[in-house]
């Protein structure tokens, strides 16, 4: 396991073992192209007279995985990232494959063998953008497997737990797959630098730097402190550097998240400004039709099985089916969610008895073996089948299909500042933190994860929630 770690880790290994990889497939590739072109004969006949055997292009298939791997090297493809994005790996190699083809074709008019086709070469090009786009979706698959596991993760330590500081954590828990393990953060203020933000412990003030580099095992130092502390970061930066701890600076720009900056130039003068909240305008409008339409295709496809619900409810325990609860929405207006009734009829006046037994942190309460769920409710939740009237609450506006969890009045109180971002948009019926670890999430990491989907909405952030929400709510992953 150790040597795969190091393997995973070592650019020098990591890019031998994908150049050598890339010669084979190809070469495969190549193979498939003669063999479309020659045998199959796809698209254009070939003269008897041309139709030569593989060997003769033995010679140009070596020029020609030579070029495209040079390419390949030029448009780092080979290069070891830590942000893993199967779609840039395979634009890349697109694009040095298009260059790799372009140069033979010009290699190939002017060498001019009358018996080279043309039209091999274009196959070859595409089968090998197929194959090594193949390729790297197993790479990237792979990679984010291992690093969910441990394995190949940097631990860093965050100094400064502002505004900057926590972006960085929420792109950490919505991008596990990132290769980085956050042991804990610093803070000079005495109240952030003593709390815990979910999983992330408070480790104290700046001048406990050093003791920590000497302590514990840290790979590297993320410093998120405003830029008034020029001084104090050189110190910080220079402290890591003697303890040979790589370190790294983000820089807050007055205190602007990354993810809302925007760049404009005009007559060659670069130009920073802050964008607006990501759904709004034609986005907004993008994401209330696709709710609409999923909401009304849901709840009548969904009608004969909550007919069913209504009635398993009915026949197990007295009471009403539906069970009506006050939340907050968007910029704090109230509404009235819906749900299957999943506990007995009396639930929320036993809430405050059993307030000891409550098993979350924060503003939520949460109980694994709640006494007050019946057999049936456990079943519903288990399966995520108590929310299917909130489709309604989609279809109304009330809520979104994707957005933050809907919060009660009584927890909205107790938010600090920073948590109250997670109303400026609509709550919704599943989110990040859906498919990210539901109930086993923290509530800060929970806050953490709605504001990067603010910050980060788009349609196919969205699509990728949806589709890993299918695999949560069948298997109950965090459900209780």
């Amino acid at each position: 396991m150790k040597r795969l770690e190091i393997f995973i880790t070592n650019q020098r290994a990591a890019t031998i073992f994908w150049i050598v990889t890339d010669i084979i497939l190809i070469n495969i590739a190549f193979l498939l192209a003669y063999w479309l072109r020659y045998d199959l004969q796809l698209f254009r006949a070939v003269d008897p007279a041309f139709n030569v055997p593989y060997r003769v292009y033995l010679p140009f298939v070596a020029i020609f995985t030579t070029l495209l791997i040079l390419v390949y090297k030029q448009h780092g493809v080979y290069r070891l990232r830590r942000h893993v994005s199967w779609l840039d790996e395979v634009y890349a190699i697109a694009n040095g494959t298009a260059t790799g083809i372009v140069i033979s074709i010009v290699v190939v008019f002017l060498y001019r063998p009358a018996f080279y086709s043309r039209l091999i070469f274009l196959y070859a090009g595409l089968l090998s953008v197929g194959i090594l786009g193949v390729s790297r979706l197993a790479k990237v698959a792979m990679l984010k497997q291992l690093r969910r596991r441990g394995i190949g993760v940097k631990r860093a330590l965050i100094v400064g737990a502002g505004e900057v500081g926590r972006a960085v954590m929420r792109a950490l828990i919505a991008n596990p797959e990132s290769g980085l393990k956050i042991v804990g953060f610093l803070d000079d203020n005495p109240i952030k630098g003593e709390t815990d933000i979910g999983r992330f412990k408070a480790l104290g003030s700046t001048d406990k730097l050093q003791e920590i580099l000497r302590t514990e095992d840290i790979d590297e130092v993320i410093i998120t402190l405003p830029w008034q502390y020029h001084r104090k970061i050189i110190s910080l930066m220079a402290m890591s550097e003697r303890a040979n701890v790589r370190a790294r600076i983000v820089p807050d720009l007055f205190q602007m998240t990354l993810s809302r900056m925007e760049i404009e130039e005009i007559a060659g003068v670069p130009m920073i400004g802050v964008k607006d909240v990501t759904i709004s305008g034609l986005n907004q409008l993008i994401k209330r039709s696709m709710d609409v339409v999923i909401s009304v295709i849901a709840l009548t496809m969904a009608a004969p099985l909550m007919g069913l619900i209504a009635l398993l409810i009915k026949m197990e325990s007295p009471g009403p089916v539906l069970f009506r609860q006050e939340r907050v929405g968007k910029n704090g207006r109230r509404f009235i969610l819906y749900k299957f009734r999943s506990m007995v009829q009396d639930a929320e006046e036993q809430k405050e008895a059993l307030r000891a037994l409550n098993e979350a942190d924060g503003p939520l309460f949460k109980i694994r073996q709640d006494p007050r769920v019946t057999r049936v409710g456990r079943w519903l939740r288990r399966l995520s089948l108590d929310e299917l009237p909130q489709f309604y609450n989609v279809l109304k506006g009330d809520m979104s299909l994707i957005g933050p969890r809907p919060p009660l009045p009584a927890e909205v109180e107790q938010y600090q500042e920073w948590h109250k971002r997670r109303l400026e948009v609509s709550p919704g019926l599943t989110g990040l933190w859906q498919v990210s670890g539901r109930s086993e999430l923290t509530f800060d990491e929970m806050a953490l994860l709605d504001i990067y989907y603010i910050e980060n909405w788009s349609l196919s952030l969205d699509t990728k929630i949806l589709w890993q929400t299918i695999p949560r709510v069948l298997f109950g992953s965090g459900a209780y």
